[in-house]
């Protein structure tokens, strides 16, 4: 099973979080080529070397839209940085006036979303991650949903940060998420809304039942787009899982600490298959009176706040009525926050909820050819000895509609080329 452990001991930020995700390997044509029409040129998006604290990291670049310089805390290098790609960046002629994109509403960056190229599931997840903070913003400011302007991630470069993020995690097939405390930083930060408080409003809210502590520093550190990330994907926080790191990212921020690295390291590797098993929790409901359609909102909403596994069973309830048993499973530190989604999302007046211990099989991800087309198999095994091999369904479905064959039959010709893989 591959696992990312994020450590964000100088807190977390999206372009953070994506660039570590890029040094520790993710093609960046590829990321490019996922952004689709959210990137209106291929040259909108770049990384850059650079140093922070003494340690090289991968700085994450989008066009005209970075965020402005704070000349009191930013040790900022003047000239022009050096992109990886061999170009010269383009700064902004006024950085310190620097406006940091429009504010969109959640309708406007949803059509956005749409002209990704990310997966269907990926699309979904992504606007679920606008839609909670959305839910957040309405909240904090007392209005509705689809009325709200999201400000700071309502920026371009943080809806490609979101979006790159989710298409990263899927992309390198990233199965389980655990994280450090985060480092919040203290201090003030200036917003749309004036001078606040750190943690800002919507990042503290974003950050409920999630480890944080200040830093040393008077700056913010965890933007909202960096809690919502690492919140939505974390399963659990503390120390390094046990795993073999395979490979190491980091991530630089926008300003260069005297006295500590600003970035977030990404540990990427496989769960040892020695370690223990670990708890979960189950939360569940009956509900027999509520609008069928709201299902697959609820789903996506509770996956995209943490849930491991969500799922629907069809029950028979008292009066003969037929009814749907919704079970979440999920991290123990998670089950206050998706116990509030359902109560908010559902007609349900009372959930009940039990701890449980889960083992999980080792996960990774080949892809082999067939006569269709390459396609992506899904391998678990237990102690190195195989268990289970499936075809990727999304690939046989693309195959099957470009050749014109039955869906079974390219899920046959993947088996078969698996099983002969593993033979030679």
């Amino acid at each position: 099973m591959s696992v990312l452990y994020l450590d964000c001991f100088s807190g977390a930020a999206g372009d953070m979080i994506l660039g570590a995700l890029i040094d520790a390997g993710l093609p960046l044509n590829d990321l490019r080529h996922a952004l689709g029409s959210l990137a209106i040129n291929p040259d909108d998006v770049w990384t850059e070397r650079v140093t922070r604290g003494g340690v090289s990291a991968t700085k994450f670049h989008v066009l005209g839209e970075e965020p402005p310089i704070d000349p009191i805390t930013e040790h900022h290098h003047h000239g022009h940085p050096h992109r990886s790609d061999g170009a010269v960046a383009v700064e902004p002629a006024h950085p310190q006036t620097h406006v940091h994109g429009p504010h969109r509403t959640i309708s406007e960056i949803t059509r956005l979303i749409e002209g990704s190229a990310l997966s269907e599931s990926g699309k979904a997840r992504a606007t679920a991650l606008f839609r909670r903070l959305a839910d957040v913003e309405a909240s904090i400011h007392g209005t509705s949903v689809d009325a709200v302007h999201l400000h700071e991630v309502g920026a371009l470069d943080s809806i490609i940060d979101i979006v790159g993020t989710v298409f990263a995690l899927e992309a390198m097939h990233i199965d389980h998420v655990v994280a450090s405390p985060l480092n919040v930083g203290s201090g003030t930060v200036r917003t749309a809304h004036g001078v606040l408080p750190v943690p800002a409003p919507a990042t503290a809210r974003l950050l409920e039942g999630t480890p944080i502590y200040s830093g040393t520093q008077r700056v913010e550190l965890v933007t909202p787009t960096g809690a919502l990330l690492v919140t939505a994907y974390a399963e659990s926080f503390g120390g390094i899982p046990p795993m073999r790191v395979q490979r190491i990212g980091y991530g630089a921020g926008s300003r260069d600490f005297h006295d500590s690295p600003n970035v977030v390291r990404a540990l990427i590797g496989e769960a040892d298959s020695n370690a223990p098993s670990h708890r979960v929790v189950i939360i569940e409901a009956e509900i027999d009176d509520m609008n069928p359609q709201i299902f697959g909102v609820l789903m996506d909403r509770l996956l995209a706040d943490g849930a491991l596994d969500v799922f629907y069973t069809s029950i028979q309830m008292k009066k003969n009525r037929p009814g749907t048993l919704l079970s979440i499973v999920a991290p123990p530190r998670a089950r206050e926050r998706l116990t509030a989604i359902v109560f908010r999302e559902t007609t349900t007046i009372g959930v009940r909820f039990y701890e449980m211990a889960r083992e999980c099989l080792d996960r990774e991800t080949v892809t082999v050819q067939t006569p269709f087309g390459a396609v992506r198999i899904k391998v678990a095994r237990r102690q190195g000895v195989i268990m289970n091999a499936a075809p990727e369904f999304d690939d046989c479905a693309r195959l099957a509609a470009a050749s014109g064959r039955p869906v079974k039959e390219i899920q046959a010709a993947a088996t078969k080329a698996f099983l002969d893989h593993e033979q030679q």
